[in-house]
């Protein structure tokens, strides 16, 4: 029959047979001193208090002390951001220690409390199997990250040829979530080859095939995330290429626009001086066309010379776009 003891500072722990959970959630000096009963390091504990260390292994005679980061994808955010997770692992207990909420490891913890199916189940025998099982479903975890990001790949694929809709920023979001969880996972890969050598000495059962597991699952989001940064990075370019042929296209409209409107902008500013010019003011305005014939030669004039340029443009092919 699982025990739960609850001390004023919320320090929380479930028994199973003879392996005891302690899970920590914002740990704080006071709380931490709860576990004087324990061998813990005072730099272990010092690094508990930190809330983002690098990931690392330190081994003890008679126990372990993990720092792991894990994604959470908080409402308010777009992309995830590390949380870091210390655990001390040693013969018949294992401590876990949250600065922010992990819901895979909480959701386990009140399960294992209320639940004695459960608690057989996912606590096992040792705290070696226990800290598998917490690894194994951050590591599930990620594979729904994972989900979320092919989901949102597929999406800018449909749009990123469509000259309509901008997705640069949807590109830079997702291009900063994958290098987020590239930076996670790698060192966590490392440290896990390393705790996967050191816990099975505080084990009795044979803990490989679990571990194997667990990395063959990182190696999986691995793979996935390398396959991803190669996608976004060919949408990037894809939408950089496509928006500057699109730039290309209409500055080449508004400078043979503009090009066309020079003959009529170089007539009008002639006959805008105050000079004497046939057809102007100071010679008399010719009159053989009728009362605008000075306007009527210029207007001819200025389109022959535009009907010109877009025979040349032609031509040349200028006029392709």
């Amino acid at each position: 029959m699982a025990e739960l003891r609850e001390t004023e500072l919320t320090l929380q722990s479930v028994d199973n047979r003879s392996l005891t959970w302690i899970d920590i959630q914002k740990p704080t000096r006071e709380k931490l001193t709860k576990l004087s009963q324990y061998p813990f390091h005072e730099l272990n504990i010092e690094d508990c208090l930190s809330k983002l260390q690098i990931p690392k292994l330190d081994s003890y005679d008679d126990h372990i002390f993990v720092i792991l980061n894990f994604p959470i994808i908080n409402k308010d955010q777009d992309v995830p951001h590390p949380v870091q997770l210390a655990i001390f692992a040693g013969n018949g207990y294992l401590v876990t220690v949250q600065h922010e909420e992990l819901k895979p490891i909480t959701e386990a913890f009140e399960s294992c409390m209320a639940d004695e199916k459960f608690r057989d189940t996912y606590m096992g025998n040792s705290s070696g199997y226990l800290l598998h099982s917490i690894i194994d479903m951050m590591v599930d975890d990620l594979l729904h990250i994972l989900i979320k990001i092919e989901g949102n790949l597929d999406d800018i694929e449909d749009v990123v040829f469509d000259p309509k809709t901008a997705v640069a920023r949807e590109i830079s979001i997702l291009r900063r979530e994958i290098t987020t969880l590239r930076r996670l996972v790698f060192p966590l890969k490392r440290t896990l080859i390393d705790v996967s050598k050191e816990i099975q000495r505080l084990s009795e059962e044979d803990l490989t095939l679990y571990f194997d597991d667990v990395k063959d699952h990182i190696d999986k989001v691995i793979e996935a995330l390398d396959e991803s940064k190669e996608t976004i990075e060919i949408f990037k370019d894809t939408d950089f290429m496509l928006s500057t042929e699109k730039s290309n296209k209409i500055l080449a409209v508004l400078t043979i626009l503009f090009t066309l409107s020079i003959p009529a902008t170089v007539i009008g500013a002639y006959y805008g001086m105050n000079i004497n010019l046939p057809g102007g003011i100071e010679t008399g305005s010719a009159t053989f066309l009728g009362e605008y014939t000075s306007f009527i030669i210029i207007i001819i004039a200025a389109v022959i010379a535009a009907v010109g340029m877009i025979y040349w443009f032609t031509r040349k092919g200028w006029l392709k776009y």
